[in-house]
């Protein structure tokens, strides 16, 4: 039987660090003038800054040989060599593929993907132009002035969350929309003031059978016809699909169906034509540029010597912080509100593909995975959850992203920004000590009882640990960077932590179930053989 991890040497090596490092407090660590110098990286215009994490130089080179023992080069080896390493699916991943160099082979299965890749980008680049230049209308000859993409998971977060972080970028006179949550209401509160007769949908399932995604789309259909008739079907709707039969019976052209493939996983596939609506919001010369700038990381990913790699080095910190620190959380912090919906995109890419228990191997992993990740844009979680932050109790590592330059800019907003940011991570990692509190208390004139009875309230324990992710500014390929960094950082810790991170089997089992009571809900199913809690509650809902 194979050693656990966690008995190696290696392991108790960290252990050890983790023990001398708990010691220490961040304001000291960081009273080291050498300290940003040794703890940051520059590459191709992103700064990351790790200063402010408790970690040190011995501790980063034993995770680093960690990387090594995981023998993280040959996983990335079998990855773009089109290995299934999707074993439990029996899929290759090759997400990269989608932002690759057109000249570049890439191999699924002994066969070259490019081309097929190369087909549907300029499929979708000539279906933008005939959009945006008004060659394509509606049924009734009208321009499309909004349209709406139906989608769940990947199919949605995706380019939602790049259509709004690409706001400065949008395409003017075109209104992007996205539905995604089965309850009538988000449907019904997006097609409220929509006209049909200017709307078209973009239904994306790869299958054409995802329930929430179909159940939307009948009845954006029913919508539809209602007012243009049946006939208008194929003029307000096209489909990202590989079910061409599927997408036939809708009523949707199969010419109008943009295919991608069973080696892009859903949350990975924003780079496909699972991305047309974003192309369609920011213009295919933009959507290119994000391509490009996904590609530089890829690059830089697998190229960059491990003491240099800026998303193998996000990895290392998370397995330090959550496996040898003990945090159980992480706050994703973007000062741009343009990125205000990067944490939720994040939180799908990153706790679906790793929130896991057992390794590749099938056994029950003995030390713990993805932490749970949250947060909020901007100065708003300064007036919501970072009292907690400050003086609570937990360890709560966080990630501040910011940006130089504003994307919308105002005068006298992005300096105010950006001192709020980096004021924050100096606050989470000095805190401010009893001594500090009285001392400032009776500076502002309190007297000796009062400044001795408040001071307590004031103290600020610090030894927070945080990064900082500085982009040049928010634009297309500094998105694209963005996107693919967290793409291969998830990929490294599915590494170091022996897990299959691209598989969803905890998703699928609630699918399953939800098939099963729907009958049930509905009055047509027996509920007698249901566990209590189940039977009583379809029980209440019948009777209601």
């Amino acid at each position: 039987m194979t050693t656990s991890i966690t008995q190696s040497p290696l392991w108790q090596g960290l252990e050890q660090q983790s023990a001398r490092l708990n010691k220490l407090h961040l304001r000291n660590l960081c009273a080291d003038p050498e300290r940003f110098s040794r703890c940051s990286l520059e590459w191709d215009g992103l700064l990351l800054d790790f200063s402010k994490q408790r970690i040190d130089g011995p501790t980063l080179d034993l995770l680093r040989q960690l990387w090594q023992w995981r023998d993280g080069p040959g996983w990335l080896a079998r990855m773009i060599t089109g290995e299934p390493i999707n074993h439990t699916e029996g899929r290759a991943v090759l997400h990269m593929a989608l932002r690759a160099a057109p000249d570049q082979a890439i191999l699924c299965q002994g066969r070259d993907v490019m081309p097929d890749v190369a087909a549907v980008l300029d499929r979708m680049e000539d279906f933008c132009r005939r959009i945006h230049q008004g060659q394509w209308r509606g049924a009734g000859g009208e321009m499309i002035r909004n349209v709406v993409n139906i989608g769940i998971g990947g199919s949605d977060l995706g380019p939602k969350m790049a259509t709004q972080a690409l706001n400065a970028c949008q395409v003017p006179g075109l209104k992007l929309h996205y539905v995604s949550n089965v309850d009538g209401a988000h449907l019904a509160a997006t097609l409220a003031d929509l006209d049909p007769a200017t709307t078209l949908f973009i239904i994306a399932s790869k299958t054409f059978t995802t329930q929430e995604t179909m159940q939307n789309a009948a009845s954006a259909r029913q919508w539809l016809v209602a007012t243009l008739g049946e006939g208008a079907v194929a003029r307000h709707f096209v489909a990202v699909s590989t079910n061409l039969k599927a997408v036939a019976e809708f009523g949707i052209d199969p010419a109008n169906a943009f295919a991608f493939w069973d080696w892009v996983g859903g949350r990975f596939s924003l780079w496909s034509a699972i991305g047309l609506p974003l192309a369609l919001a920011v213009g295919f010369g933009n959507f290119r540029r994000l391509l490009e700038g996904g590609r530089a990381m890829d690059r830089h990913f697998l190229t960059a010597p491990a003491e240099a790699n800026l998303p193998l080095t996000l990895a290392l910190l998370e397995v330090w912080n959550t496996d040898f620190l003990g945090a159980q959380t992480r706050a994703l912090l973007p000062y741009s509100q343009s990125l205000e919906l990067l944490p939720r995109y994040l939180q799908q890419l990153e706790m679906e593909s790793n929130g896991k228990r057992v390794d590749r191997a099938g056994q029950v992993l003995d030390y713990p995975s993805a932490p749970i990740l949250w947060g909020e844009a901007g100065t708003n979680g300064q007036h919501a959850f970072y009292q907690l932050l400050h003086q609570g109790e937990r360890l709560v590592p966080c990630d501040f992203i910011a940006c130089r330059e504003a994307d919308l800019p105002l005068p006298g907003h992005q300096a105010l920004l950006l001192a709020n940011c980096l004021a924050q991570s100096k606050a989470l990692m000095q805190g401010k000590t009893l001594e500090e509190a009285r001392a400032e208390l009776l500076a502002g004139d309190a007297s000796q009882g009062q400044a001795a009875a408040l001071a307590p309230y004031k103290v600020f324990p610090g030894n927070q640990p945080s990064t900082t992710l500085l982009l040049p500014r928010l634009d297309p390929y500094t998105l694209g960077q963005l996107i693919a960094l967290f793409e291969h950082k998830v990929f490294a810790l599915g590494v170091l932590w022996n897990l299959n991170s691209f598989d969803q089997w905890g998703v699928e089992y609630g699918k399953q179930l939800a098939k099963q009571l729907l009958p049930m809900i509905e009055g047509q199913g027996d509920i007698t053989d249901l566990d209590s809690s189940s039977a009583g509650l379809i029980a209440y809902l019948k009777r209601s």
